[in-house]
């Protein structure tokens, strides 16, 4: 089991960048792809990217490529979300998530383990 807590939203004016933070618990971190999704007030939960096991390969929504990046530290247990450039559409709750399949799925249903999510504001 994985247990994920997100940190570092806040807010920001457009234009600016923030980098979110995703702690993860538990030996088997390394085994897993995380995935990085964000949710608006009345808006179902979207994918906005994914990092493989090893932190080689990444995937993005196309909303957000060229913005924002993702890696992770194995050592530190740690995932991160780089996010530049951000616009007043980004704002919304962003959670991580821990998913078995070592393919960077885009599917919420995919994902085994949430965190508790953590807001981000973009004010213009």
């Amino acid at each position: 089991q994985v247990q994920l807590v997100e940190s570092g939203g806040g807010l920001v004016q457009a234009g600016g960048s923030l980098r979110l933070s995703c702690a993860a618990s538990g030996r088997t971190f390394s085994m897993y792809t995380i995935g990085w999704f964000r949710q608006a007030p009345g808006k179902e939960r979207e994918f906005v990217g994914a990092i493989g096991r090893g932190g080689w390969s990444t995937s993005y929504a196309d909303s957000v490529k060229g913005r924002f990046t993702i890696s992770r530290d194995n050592a530190k247990n740690t995932v991160y979300l780089q996010m530049n450039s951000l616009k007043p559409e980004d704002t919304a709750v962003y959670y991580c998530a821990a998913s078995s399949y070592n393919d960077r799925p885009l599917g919420v249903s995919l994902y085994d383990y949430w965190g508790q999510g953590t807001q981000v504001t973009v004010s213009s």
